[in-house]
């Protein structure tokens, strides 16, 4: 109970006397979530889209791909983007390794399956009432997709948001492809990683108040909307 309560104390030390290097891990970790969250619906959302609204071969297998996806272990993804931006690697070149890039791109790997499944859900759950009288109205297959799309929007933020979810507490590929450089790729998740490593219980539990404080204020902010569109 001790090392709560000084969790507690020491957070809010942490933000009210605006410690820099506090702040720091606070914006990268918003940053590279956010960023990943944002190419990640770029691809998961039309990828659910389609799945959802319309039948072609193929169909089921990547609606259980994405399913399959949901549990996609961190380590591997991480260890898969390493080979590949590695010095020995395809994309060596490029010199990503330990940089937020490769943490984006790691994020993103994660991320994209599960707003495209969710969002798929989300179209599906739509009133196919509507589906129909866009088309009777004349409306192109992307005209009817984006008015789908429009009506499931609450649905589709919360797959936002649990993709966000996902990778801003992911610690794994976050490890490996970014290797927890000071100001440059250390994250909250490997903050609190590295401070229960070297016994500061209080500094990592800190960490961890401010993770949770950021999950839930984006929590209700998602509440917020549904009760407004209700």
């Amino acid at each position: 109970m001790d090392y709560i309560l000084a969790g507690l104390k020491e957070a809010f030390r942490l933000l009210f006397t605006l410690d820099r290097g506090t702040y720091t891990i606070i914006f990268l970790s918003l940053r590279i979530s956010g960023t990943a969250v944002l190419l990640a619906s770029c691809l998961g959302i039309p990828l659910g889209a389609l799945v959802g609204l319309h039948k072609f071969p193929g169909r089921g297998v990547i609606t259980t791909i994405l399913n399959t996806c949901f549990a996609l272990p961190t380590v591997v993804v991480g260890l898969f983007i390493y080979l590949f931006l590695s010095h020995r690697g395809p994309l060596g070149m490029l010199g990503l390794l330990y940089t937020p890039s490769a943490m984006i791109t790691a994020q993103t790997i994660l991320a994209t399956p599960i707003i495209g499944a969710l969002s798929l859900v989300a179209v599906k759950g739509v009133d196919p009432s509507i589906t129909k009288s866009a088309i009777s109205l004349g409306a192109t297959k992307v005209q009817t997709t984006l008015t789908v799309l429009r009506e499931a929007r609450v649905a589709i933020l919360a797959a936002l948001i649990a993709g966000f979810g996902r990778v801003i507490t992911e610690i794994g590929a976050a490890m490996i492809v970014g290797g927890n450089i000071k100001g440059t790729t250390r994250v909250m998740s490997t903050a609190i990683a590295l401070e229960t490593g070297k016994g500061k219980f209080e500094i990592a539990l800190a960490l961890g108040i401010i993770l949770l404080a950021i999950a839930f204020l984006i929590n209700a902010g998602l509440y917020y909307l549904q009760r407004v569109k209700e």
